[in-house]
């Protein structure tokens, strides 16, 4: 996934980052992180675990992907003082706006498929089905609304995790390794404590 390969980068851009500076390396304090886990615990049931993903059905696993996404934003929102969760969070809005518009999943044109998957014949996509266990529904960009949003971006065929992601995958990247890699929480105490300083 590409989330994990933006952990993975801003962690260790932020470790280079802090040996230059010669201070410690901090992630930045969160509140709610509870929140953000119950959220993300349905979605990984019910999208990305082989055995548990069968018990849930298209419209509910469509629901979890909406209500989890929604639930993200109020951690998000919790906090809006990080520069990062503005990047992170207008991913958020990015997806959970496109998904709601098309039936609750994520659309993917067939071409985009046949694309991932060019063994498998074109009738293997049935327009309105979902993919398997994803959170991908196949849709015709004609008919998808707000096409520019969905999965239609592919990365090289290099690449090792999923290939195929929407703009807001790239913005939810951007902000992980923008918390990571930049947003500094100790400039900012010691800037605090400056400005308490100067009082």
């Amino acid at each position: 996934m590409i989330l994990l390969l933006a952990v993975a980068a801003g962690g260790l851009a932020g470790l280079v980052r802090s040996w230059i500076a010669k201070e410690p390396y901090r992630v930045p304090d969160l509140s709610w992180v509870g929140l953000a886990l119950i959220a993300v615990l349905p979605q990984l049931l019910a999208f990305h675990n082989n055995f548990t993903a069968g018990w849930f059905s298209d419209s509910l696993a469509s629901w979890i992907l909406v209500i989890s996404q929604a639930a993200l934003l109020v951690f998000v929102w919790k906090n809006r003082r990080l520069i990062g969760m503005w990047i992170f969070g207008l991913g958020l809005i990015l997806n959970l706006l496109v998904i709601s518009l098309n039936g609750g999943l994520m659309p993917l044109a067939p071409e985009t498929a046949g694309a991932l998957f060019p063994d498998l014949p074109a009738s293997t996509w049935e327009i309105g089905s979902r993919i398997g266990r994803s959170k991908n529904i196949i849709l015709p960009a004609g008919e998808t609304r707000l096409a520019l949003l969905s999965d239609a971006l592919l990365l090289p065929a290099w690449f090792p995790w999923t290939r195929a992601l929407s703009p807001g995958d790239l913005f939810i990247a951007l902000g992980v390794f923008w918390l990571l890699a930049i947003e500094n929480p100790a400039e900012k105490t010691k800037g605090k404590n400056e400005l308490k300083e100067s009082f």
